[in-house]
């Protein structure tokens, strides 16, 4: 093993091979937690993320009332969201529908449960 001027006195092998595997064993979860994660970290998409777990769907028209918004602005962020499969969209009539994946709603449920019963602050 290649020393990188690390002071330890002795490397423990098995564990760093072992955390090596499991880096590379779960490689795709980490991509798909980092992308939820790093979209989700803007205030806006946040709370859309959030409007959708919440009402199941909602049109552009509607997060734009919500969220005191242009459509234009909203239309950006559900792009972002859309084209990292964060969401997907339903066609009824005219009308253009939001709804979270079924693999995004299970990752983002427990923290909008926290957030949902006011317990962020609690934590802090």
């Amino acid at each position: 093993m290649k020393n990188n001027s690390c002071i330890r006195q002795q490397a423990d092998i098995n564990q760093i091979n072992r955390c090596k595997e499991r880096v590379i064993e779960l490689n795709e979860s980490f991509e798909f937690l980092s992308n939820g994660i790093e979209l989700a970290g803007n205030n806006v998409r946040l709370k859309i993320l959030f409007l959708l777990y919440e009402e199941k769907q909602l049109c552009v028209c509607d997060l734009s009332d919500i969220l005191g918004m242009t459509i234009s602005s909203v239309s950006q962020h559900l792009r972002k969201l859309k084209d990292r499969k964060l969401i997907r969209t339903e066609r009824q009539a005219q009308t253009i529908f939001y709804s979270l994946t079924g693999e995004y709603e299970n990752l983002f449920k427990p923290f909008f449960e926290i957030l949902e019963e006011n317990k962020i602050f609690e934590m802090i």
